[in-house]
């Protein structure tokens, strides 16, 4: 199927992590309900000479803004899977969407997969009244997730 040429909705979108080397095979990490700004614009420096009429800026070297966090409904099973991986760089990759059969949903990137490098680290958000059990997914990355060609 093709990917969308129109604009479309969050629903099926997701948090992916990699395995093996080489090749790396990717599937879903556990569900998500956010997903972060994957970048920022760019800083500006000043670059002006005495020469210049005016103001001459040119663009600071990529800024990730620190980390990414990532929203999710707590369970203890997802809060575990997410835990297992820290102390050590993952690869990941957020991928845009997927196949449904049924209630089947599968994730598949046709609508776009960013993929980068980071380290993990969970923690059990805060709760309210009449409210849903979350946990944040906390990534700070090592590379910059940039839209995959392939």
């Amino acid at each position: 199927m093709a990917a969308n040429t129109t604009p479309f909705n969050t629903f099926k979108s997701f948090l992916m992590v990699g395995s093996g080397s080489g090749t790396i095979t990717y599937s879903k990490l556990v569900d998500i309900k956010e997903i972060p700004d994957l970048g920022q614009a760019p800083a500006t420096l000043d670059a002006t000479t005495l020469s210049d009429p005016a103001h001459v800026y040119i663009f600071d070297i990529a800024d990730t803004g620190g980390s990414f966090e990532f929203v999710a409904n707590y369970t203890k099973s997802d809060y575990s899977t997410v835990k297992a991986l820290e102390g050590s760089e993952q690869d990941l990759a957020v991928w845009f969407g997927a196949t449904v059969s049924g209630s089947t949903v599968t994730p598949n990137g046709d609508d776009g997969k960013f993929p980068f490098k980071g380290f993990v680290s969970v923690y059990k958000k805060g709760a309210s009244v009449s409210g849903v059990q979350e946990m944040g997914i906390v990534v700070s990355p090592t590379t910059l997730p940039e839209l995959a060609t392939s």
